[in-house]
């Protein structure tokens, strides 16, 4: 199994087992322990994994380590673990930072089982920077995190890779942080900077604040347009999956006629194909009716596709409640998600039929929320 399926099938249990765990000791069996395991170490071989690890500090004799990955007989990532219920992100690190200094481990990892920080010492040799360079979160898996934490498991440890690795993630996360501050809140400097490029004016006060607001509707456009043209690709890709062109003169014709259209022309050609049918519209009714106890009805969207019609929570892709194939008279279906995000297809006859699957959609948006 690989490791993201190894992750998502944890995840689903520690999205049915947190409220259930209680202490910290059953939060490392429950959850830190398969994940270590997931990384691909034995957790039962002591010389790969040891629980309570002594790590004297100073003065302070006993000091244990929740858990010690070694390598070779030498520690290479720490593990210091709170209750699934702690918010680590306030001062929960002190103990960590002390084993840190102590041992000869490059790495240390902060958990409550759910959210994982990871450490190391960019700035100074041998003492634990104060901020992660990574964040991993077990209730929201991202793939792209998922290849960086590949590096920690077993097969693919590589100390120096790892530290090089691990500057690119800690300063690129911090960027990404700054930029999502003046995303929302653009700072004097930021919009001095943007007015300079494009005004020869003094940036009097008045003019700033102008400027402040053209800045700030200027980021929100642009990120915007870029995830409209992620997701014009997207369905560009799924459109030339679902035509299957007879022989391979067609294909080359359909790429080249693909070639010759303008960005625009190929956007309302798709809308063009797009025709929401009255049962599409009458099955979101039904839909949004099964959930008004559970949500406001203005939170379940309908975003029609050529192939089929979607019901998002929140107008988010990422958020699918189901989807309705009504295209066909003869044969509708109606798709729900795993946890994983796996399709299960649902024949129905009439649109009556959906309010037999009312627990099904609740639960759906219950996990969204």
């Amino acid at each position: 199994m690989d490791l993201i399926d190894e992750l998502k099938a944890l995840s689903s249990k520690i999205f049915k087992k947190r409220e259930d765990i209680q202490t910290e000791e059953a939060t490392k069996n429950a959850f830190v322990m398969p994940f270590i395991r997931a990384l691909g170490y034995d957790v039962f071989d002591p010389n790969e994994v040891t629980p309570e690890l002594t790590a004297d500090v100073g003065t302070k004799k006993g000091e244990k380590v929740d858990y010690a990955i070694l390598k070779e007989n030498k520690p290479i990532i720490l593990f210091e673990c709170k209750w699934c219920g702690t918010d680590i992100e306030k001062e929960h690190k002190s103990q960590l930072y002390r084993y840190f200094s102590v041992t000869e481990a490059r790495f240390a990892v902060l958990t409550n089982g759910i959210i994982y920080h990871f450490y190391t010492d960019l700035e100074e040799p041998n003492k634990m920077d104060s901020k992660p360079f990574m964040e991993f979160n077990m209730l929201d898996i991202r793939e792209s995190v998922v290849e960086d934490l590949k590096r920690f498991t077993k097969p693919f440890f590589d100390l120096a890779t790892n530290l090089t690795a691990a500057t690119e993630l800690k300063y690129t996360r911090e960027i990404k942080r700054i930029l999502a501050a003046q995303f929302a809140k653009p700072s004097d400097e930021f919009v001095r900077f943007f007015a300079a490029q494009v005004y020869s004016g003094r940036l009097a006060p008045s003019v700033k604040q102008q400027f402040t607001d053209f800045v700030k509707k200027a980021l929100q456009q642009f990120l915007s347009d870029k995830i409209n043209e992620r997701l014009e690709s997207a369905l560009a890709v799924e459109e030339d999956s679902e035509q299957q062109p007879q022989n391979q003169s067609e294909t080359q014709i359909a790429a080249i006629t693909e070639e010759a259209n303008t960005k625009e022309e190929r956007k309302k050609d798709r809308e063009s194909r797009i025709v929401t049918t009255e049962e599409e519209i009458e099955g979101h009714s039904i839909v949004r009716e099964i959930l008004k106890e559970t949500i406001d009805p203005e939170r379940v969207v309908m975003r029609d596709t050529i192939s089929y019609c979607g019901i998002l929570f929140d107008d988010n892709n990422r958020k699918p409640i189901c989807r309705l194939y009504f295209n066909n008279p003869k044969r509708k279906y109606l798709v729900f998600f795993d946890d994983n995000k796996n399709e299960e297809k649902v024949r129905i006859a009439e649109l009556n039929e959906i309010s037999q699957y009312a627990d099904r959609l609740k639960e759906t948006v219950n996990s969204y929320l």
